[in-house]
């Protein structure tokens, strides 16, 4: 997903704290779905602007990225929302389901305008996709994503590799301008 179709999502669950902050993280921070589920309240260390995630796949902890600007809404979603044993409840103690957060993400992408598939293993890729494009080091985002080996993390490469195919030299539009003399 590009950027653009991520804010457009995040612009549509916006009069909704819940939904909004779980999108955020699940992008921001790579998670996986299931990860973003287990969450709690504890695992977000605001001074560092980190995420514990506890025995993700491969049953090891490690730690993500925590968006600052999310961080303020995070805080008021704990205070509107009070999260006593996950941090995402959808009832008092009891977790939000993969399919309630599956299609409230697919709603989001409707009233989007967004036609294509969405589904929240989409903002993790796009994650790991946008950070390499950026030219984060790939074994720093291996780390981020939790990936036991770099070849998984080198598929993300040629996800990446594809958009620079797209860019072209500021002496292109030089050259052509001379052509159009």
């Amino acid at each position: 997903m590009s950027k653009e179709e991520i804010k457009k999502i995040l612009d549509a669950t916006v009069t909704d704290l819940r939904f909004f902050c779980m999108f955020s993280i699940l992008y921001s921070a790579g998670l996986r779905i299931s990860e973003l589920l287990e969450l709690k309240p504890g695992d977000i260390n605001e001074s560092r602007s980190l995420i514990r995630v506890r025995q993700g796949k491969g049953k090891k902890d490690r730690y993500t990225l925590l968006s600052k600007p999310l961080m303020k809404k995070l805080t008021e979603y704990n205070r509107l929302y009070k999260p006593k044993v996950w941090l995402f409840e959808h009832r008092p103690g009891e977790p939000f389901t993969e399919s309630i957060v599956s299609k409230r993400l697919k709603a989001a992408a409707r009233e989007a305008g967004i036609t294509k598939r969405i589904y929240p293993h989409l903002l993790r890729h796009s994650f790991a996709t946008h950070l390499l494009e950026q030219g984060t080091d790939i074994k720093i985002v291996k780390e981020l994503m939790g990936h036991n080996n770099i070849k998984t993390t080198e598929r993300y490469v040629h996800i990446a590799d594809t958009f620079k195919s797209n860019i072209k030299s500021p002496l292109d539009d030089l050259l052509m301008e001379e052509d159009e003399v």
